[in-house]
């Protein structure tokens, strides 16, 4: 993909939430929540703080994350919904 996020924003694909619940029961479309898991799919340059150093990130593309349910902005970048937000806004990496 030919974007870049800026500094300390990441741009994120969402994981399809399950179909079903764990005992079983389909979940219709209009029931269900946008999933708060999704893949990174490019990540900036890092922070630069006010020594003018710059703070790499701790996410990469690839990584797994967690992320708050109003977390990011919404895009459509090649027909492809995606989420640009900043490193503050994820929760945590899943292993």
């Amino acid at each position: 993909m030919n974007f870049r996020p800026l500094h300390d924003r990441v741009l994120v694909r969402r994981v399809e939430a399950e179909e079903k619940t764990a005992g079983g029961i389909i979940i219709p479309d209009t029931a269900k929540e946008k999933p708060q898991e999704g893949e990174v799919v490019a990540a900036g340059t890092g922070i630069k703080g006010e020594d003018g150093k710059v703070t790499p990130l701790d996410v990469k593309a690839g990584d797994r994350i967690l992320f708050g349910k109003w977390s990011g902005t919404e895009v459509k970048l090649k027909g492809e919904d995606l989420l640009i937000m900043k490193e503050s806004d994820i929760l945590g990496i899943v292993g």
